[in-house]
């Protein structure tokens, strides 16, 4: 059985279907803080079977045991985790007591019960603003620009801590870039329970009329257009990445480290002109200053994962934008359907 951490998260339910319809018992736990109960029974849905779910937060230790004891866990996915750049740098510490306080407490009751392999859900805004473009898992971690990154950064440290005390550990970071898109059924997606913080939620609430322009926060970063560069990744693609760690974890031990993107980045003003081109929808813009603790360019070398895993992004932009829409569009139907009733 697998435990997934942040399970009813955007990435985590992605995640937890995948290995659901490869066969694998799955539990979930979350605190519901930036999800909703309702991706469970999407996950059922599209499943054909319900996973365990468990209401708590990672930082239980007392929670966490139990779980441990009681369910037949041989592997850990942790996706539970505060994910926003802008937030992060108004809220420290409440990034550094969830993220890191609770990867730690994890850690302590994974090896209290014997439970040893661990895919962690890292970033690559830990490489911090790199000036070497693609990033692989070569290039040094030095100092991210945002207590987000930080964390993330802090996490894996500790992640490579345990694993040099006690060599039963196989650990694999997996070094996300920009999740986007969602399950091609539209069933399953992004679904924030406040402001978005992220591109495309925010795009995708103004392209249906929730709001009313779309805020793009600099226009004079070196790039061709002076808008941020961003290697944006399929969520599914993300998960079957989850997939080939869990089973590479099964060989390996010690820490692996696997950059998870498409290799290729795309500028803000090249996403909202792929969006238009998809939809038909024009998007309002506001063009504002820089956020603090964004960069200019950042995205993948993906050959690692590659050479390792077997793994590849297969999903292009337009696919991406299109499954996000259409999971809007569902989203939006449903809500006039219970305004209705």
């Amino acid at each position: 059985m697998i435990l997934i951490t942040g399970g009813a998260g955007y990435i985590g339910a992605h995640v937890a279907l995948e290995c659901m319809v490869r066969g694998e018992e799955v539990l979930i736990v979350d605190n519901l803080c930036n999800s909703h109960r309702s991706a469970i029974d999407r996950i059922s849905t599209l499943a054909g079977k319900r996973p365990g779910f468990i209401y708590g937060d990672v930082r239980n230790r007392r929670l966490l045991d139990t779980l441990l004891r009681d369910y037949p866990i041989d592997a850990v996915v942790h996706c539970a985790g505060l994910k926003a750049v802008g937030e992060s740098v108004r809220e420290p510490l409440r990034y550094y007591d969830t993220n890191v306080g609770g990867s730690v407490v994890l850690c302590q009751a994974m090896a209290q019960a014997g439970v040893f392999r661990l895919v962690f859900s890292s970033s690559a805004t830990v490489y911090g603003d790199c000036t070497r473009m693609p990033i692989n898992e070569a290039c040094a971690t030095g100092q991210p620009t945002n207590p987000y990154g930080m964390s993330k950064l802090m996490c894996e440290n500790v992640m490579k801590s345990v694993a040099s005390s006690d060599p039963r550990w196989s650990i694999g970071l997996l070094r996300y870039f920009n999740p986007i898109g969602a399950h091609a059924s539209g069933l399953l997606g992004e679904a924030p329970t406040s402001t978005p913080n992220n591109l495309l939620p925010y795009l995708l609430q103004v392209a249906s009329g929730e709001r009313q322009a779309l805020s793009v926060y600099g226009n004079d970063y070196p790039t061709p257009d002076g808008t941020g560069v961003r290697d944006y990744i399929h969520v599914v693609d993300l998960a079957l990445g989850h997939i080939r760690a869990l089973e590479a974890l099964r060989e390996r031990r010690g820490v692996s480290i696997w950059n998870l993107g498409t290799g290729r980045g795309y500028s803000v003003l090249d996403v909202i002109k792929a969006f238009e081109k998809v939809t038909g929808v024009q998007i309002p813009l506001n063009f504002e200053a820089r956020r603090p603790g964004d960069i200019a360019c950042c995205w993948a070398d993906p050959k690692k994962s590659i050479d390792e895993l077997d793994w590849q992004a297969r999903y292009s932009l337009e696919r991406m934008l299109a499954d996000a829409w259409r999971w809007q569009c569902n989203q939006r139907e449903q809500e006039v359907v219970r305004q209705a009733n």
